[in-house]
């Protein structure tokens, strides 16, 4: 005679059958979000290794060239980051690009467990260099925006001042963690300064992106758009909105969170995608002297 549960009225061959499909879904979706992950993952890796090469070989060589006017190629969109006669500011913006850089090429590499496992030497002294960067970086930044000008308007000085905080924070409670050897936290909270300490990255990759889908439903995008305003704080927020989805979605037990997380995930690294492949021409174009169109 079957043993049935009084709650359930379930056999155990039952209840082990369920269980074991419980499981298998389990399994399935964490396979899901893990590849999901690992596609966000080689986008932002390729996207971001391409912006260190661009930032080495626009800005570093206009500097070996004595070539810095070249900087203000941006004018016509508002941005003159070279400005003559002060020596210390143009500076100044050349060693915070060149920081971006740093920040860009290994950055990332942090993110990789192998990397901390097979090259823990590496991990730390990169670890360090990427801390102290993205420390200048901060305080750089809220010079360069309010007392330089070179946040185009109120609503983005706001938004680089939050973001430049935020990375403070960020760096605090990531070296905090990892001197209580809090690795599982730690992580979190690398992945949360990185993201913050891309913010520029991610800004005008979104830029791009808004301008492709726009136009491929049919809408003609302008600089005057809602849009702009709020992507000033949504290049930050949004990519620490996805990170927590993540975080949770990786710690839950139920197969379709992880689904949706796996869903949102992809969705946000294909936008992601398009605003990298619009991006890219476009410093192509920069670095090659013609005149930009945008």
């Amino acid at each position: 005679m079957k043993v049935t549960t009084a709650r359930f009225g379930l056999s155990n061959e039952q209840q082990s059958s369920a269980s074991a499909t419980t499981q298998t879904k389990l399994e399935n979706a964490n396979k899901l979000l893990k590849y999901s992950a690992i596609f966000w993952f080689s986008v932002i890796l390729a996207g971001q290794w391409f912006f260190f090469y661009y930032i080495i070989k626009f800005y570093g060589m206009s500097v070996i060239n004595d070539n810095m006017e070249i900087w203000n190629r941006w004018e016509p969109m508002g941005n003159t980051p070279h400005k003559a006669g002060d020596i210390a500011g143009n500076m100044l913006f050349f060693v915070h690009v060149m920081g971006a850089g740093i920040v860009a090429f290994g950055g990332a590499l942090q993110l990789l467990p192998k990397v901390r496992a097979v090259l823990p030497t590496f991990h730390k002294i990169n670890g360090y260099t990427f801390l102290v960067t993205v420390f200048f970086l901060a305080i750089s930044g809220f010079y360069l925006s309010w007392v330089r000008g070179a946040s185009p308007n109120l609503i983005s000085e706001i938004g680089t001042s939050i973001n430049g905080f935020l990375i403070l924070g960020f760096a605090y409670m990531t070296v905090k963690t990892a001197i209580s050897k809090d690795i599982a936290n730690h992580r979190k909270w690398a992945i949360r300064l990185f993201l913050v300490s891309n913010a520029q990255w991610f800004l005008r990759v979104g830029v791009f992106s808004y301008f492709i889908t726009s136009t491929a439903a049919g809408v003609t995008p302008a600089f005057g758009d809602p849009f702009f305003p709020m992507w000033t704080f949504g290049c930050f927020l949004l990519p620490l909105a996805a990170a927590q989805l993540y975080f949770y979605g990786s710690q839950s037990k139920r197969p379709h969170v992880k689904v949706i997380t796996s869903f949102v995930l992809v969705v946000l690294t294909v936008l992601m995608s398009l605003g990298i492949v619009g991006f890219t021409p476009f410093l192509l174009q920069i670095m090659s002297g013609e005149p930009i169109a945008f």
